[in-house]
């Protein structure tokens, strides 16, 4: 094993052998030190480095949970011993080679590697529906084009570039992760960027700012950064991924979002960045019992719903009932000019009953103490008066923290 790990070549032997060999072929013949992992859930594996019953028998119930004989236990079972073997290596990269069942047998234990180590999988699914394979993860989905069922004229080159990208992402001169800075979770939407650009410019000089897309995923993965202990600080002004989970669109927060962060003790600011939207796909997928709402067509595929009075009231009580959960100091702003882009005077989304019905429920659930309070500014979340209060906000918390 070299110093900076083997490269990992993982699939299924029984049904994959001609493809995870050419391509550990293909990486070996670079110079790098490669090994097969075979996670094949038959008897009929054979010829890796690493043998389906040796990752079999990583699984916390041992190798007789995965050879069930049934195909969909024995995968998600496969998948957990994966998961529990690679966890124990020493992996400089990892590529996997699969269709449906196997991007889903691969797909949980390249994710479970660390930010920034290349993980890469040449998958059939890769132009559909990613977002189980990859959620949070830098996982890469390259499309196979054709099945991965032989070598052939299409084949070849696909698996021959794959194999390429996995041995030039391994060598690359590594990055080094800024930690002079202490790391801020800052989140933002399209409606809400002039206000987040603005207050992480503020805070730029003193703190490593890292944005995250509010887009589902991009909550998500600001939250698992912070769980993970590499955030220091959240500057949570877009909290619009909890609109679509009541509402059914398709940009949900997780289960438990805001939640998350309540026992970390992390110094929080928050808004109410885009609570004025769901989000649906184009406009015939808008579900037939909201024919009668305010929209606005933001692009071809993407439509967007105004929230309403009942809406806003409900997400109020939740955000509220979060934030009496957190364990550090938390400082939420309310913009009583609107909350986007879309929701001033004059725009679309301009609805000064839904915004009151927003507030005052935040504002009646919200239990205030000396380090949890709620502040209305006289503002659009977007006015640079407000992004400048929100940085300066946060840069106290931030300083009282180290001292």
């Amino acid at each position: 094993m070299t110093e900076r790990g083997d490269i990992l070549v993982i699939g299924t032997m029984d049904t994959k052998a001609a493809e995870l060999t050419f391509v550990r072929d293909r990486i070996a013949a670079a110079g790098e030190t490669v090994r097969i992992v075979d996670v094949s859930t038959s008897a009929k594996g054979g010829g890796a480095d690493i043998g389906a019953s040796d990752i079999a028998a990583c699984h916390p119930k041992g190798a007789d949970a995965v050879f069930t004989g049934e195909r969909g236990s024995a995968v998600s079972a496969m998948a957990d011993a994966l998961k529990h073997w690679i966890g124990t290596q020493h992996v400089a990269g990892a590529i996997g080679l699969g269709g449906s069942g196997g991007t889903a047998l691969i797909a949980p234990a390249l994710r479970s590697l660390p930010l920034g180590v290349p993980k890469l999988i040449v998958s059939t699914v890769a132009a559909g529906n990613t977002a189980p394979y990859i959620d949070t993860s830098d996982l890469i989905l390259a499309p196979s084009v054709t099945d991965i069922g032989g070598l052939n004229r299409v084949s070849r080159p696909i698996l021959a570039n794959a194999a390429a990208a996995i041995v030039g992402m391994v060598r690359a001169e590594p990055v080094a992760a800024e930690a002079d800075r202490p790391a801020i979770g800052c989140t933002m939407f399209g409606v809400t960027t002039a206000c987040v650009t603005a207050a992480t410019e503020a805070l730029s000089d003193d703190f490593d700012c890292i944005v995250f897309h509010a887009t589902g995923t991009g909550g998500r993965s600001m939250e698992d950064l912070a769980v993970q202990g590499r955030l220091d600080g959240i500057l949570d002004l877009t909290t619009t991924e909890l609109c679509d989970r009541l509402a059914g669109g398709i940009m949900p927060a997780g289960p438990d979002r805001i939640d998350r962060l309540a026992s970390l003790g992390l110094p929080y600011v928050g808004s109410v960045g885009a609570l004025d939207m769901v989000n649906f796909g184009a406009p015939e997928t808008v579900p037939e019992r909201y024919a009668d709402r305010t929209f606005y067509h933001h692009n071809p595929q993407i439509t967007l719903m105004r929230t309403t009075v009942d809406e806003s009231a409900a997400l109020g009580r939740e955000i509220g009932e979060s934030l009496n959960r957190f364990e550090g100091p938390v400082e939420f702003l309310l913009p009583e000019g609107g909350v986007s882009a879309l929701d001033s005077a004059g725009q679309p989304f301009d609805d000064p009953e839904a915004r009151e019905a927003l507030f005052a429920a935040i504002e009646q659930t919200v239990e205030t103490t000396g380090s949890r309070r709620v502040r209305r500014l006289p503002h659009n979340i977007n006015d640079p008066a407000f992004a400048d209060a929100a940085a300066d906000a946060l840069r106290k918390m931030m300083e009282e923290k180290t001292t």
